[in-house]
């Protein structure tokens, strides 16, 4: 955390200057869902990822330029979906407000207002970052995410690639994961009949677009879809096993320690005061 950046930020910061920001990026946002109600998972997963590299600066955001590769070309980022509907929602805000929204709080802002409109918590989203002028290809990578973002699987789904070798090759022993439920174990090898198929899957088979608790109660049914998922579960006296259970019982506590979470994830390397920039399009410094 950086306490001297994050006291900068308040959920008021664009008050006179903006003031109708949260209902501009909600007006594009759901518009957005109604032709693709995937797009709050996509949208959440790309905010994650920016996240973790050098904090929410919007640096996943920029495209290649003068022989800086962006982000995006990482291997852990070739998945994340939903860039066009960041360059509507600052399309938007230019228009309302020149100069004034950055792109780090789109995604946050977007993020926040999908998930409770598919069915999850609300927070008070932190405001008052500003954009990097460079991206950091070199600080992504898969261990860089912590396992507390994998609670956002609650709706979504994955690509074949990552969960396939449960399904036939587990470890090199030519069978499946045995933690797998054998019901979903023959209801994924029905969908995926062999190891060459393509297909995404939902994350949660009960409600995939909706968010809500059942990821936990998925992972105690061992019918969690991705391998670092049910291990929260499955792993012998793990931390998360009793985490798994609360929130599989209560998910009002769940909602309440994910908007928790969000909000100090928010904090984290924050550019504030003169640092960083409000870039004027998304993919590109000014």
């Amino acid at each position: 955390m950086c306490g001297a950046s994050s006291a900068q930020l308040s959920p008021a910061f664009y008050a006179n200057t903006c003031p109708n920001v949260s209902t501009i990026v909600r007006g594009v946002v759901e518009k957005a869902r109604e032709n693709d109600a995937r797009i709050g998972a996509k949208l959440i997963r790309l905010h994650f990822h920016d996240r973790f590299v050098n904090g929410c600066d919007a640096s996943l955001l920029l495209d290649d330029a003068n022989g800086k590769d962006s982000e995006k070309n990482a291997q852990s980022n070739l998945s994340t979906y939903g860039y066009a509907v960041i360059d509507d929602i600052k399309i938007a805000l230019e228009n309302a407000c020149p100069d004034i929204v950055s792109c780090a709080h789109i995604g946050a802002l977007a993020s926040q207002i999908l998930v409770s409109l598919d069915g999850g918590p609300t927070w008070e989203v932190q405001l008052g970052r500003r954009d990097s002028r460079m991206a950091n290809i070199n600080g992504t990578g898969a261990s860089r995410k912590p396992r507390e973002t994998l609670c956002a699987h609650t709706f979504g789904s994955a690509r074949r690639i990552v969960f396939s070798h449960r399904l036939y090759n587990f470890s090199g022993t030519g069978k499946p994961d045995p933690r797998l439920d054998p019901k979903y174990l023959r209801s994924l090898r029905g969908r995926c009949p062999d190891e060459n198929s393509s297909f995404l899957n939902e994350l949660d088979p009960t409600t995939p677009n909706g968010f809500d608790n059942n990821y936990f109660t998925n992972l105690k049914r061992n019918s969690g879809l991705l391998q670092t998922d049910q291990e929260l579960f499955s792993t012998p006296v793990a931390e998360t096993v009793a985490i798994v259970e609360r929130f599989a019982e209560n998910q009002s506590d769940f909602f309440e320690s994910f908007g928790k979470s969000m909000i100090k994830m928010g904090n984290i390397k924050t550019l504030t005061g003169s640092n960083g920039e409000i870039r004027l399009n998304c993919r590109k410094v000014n």
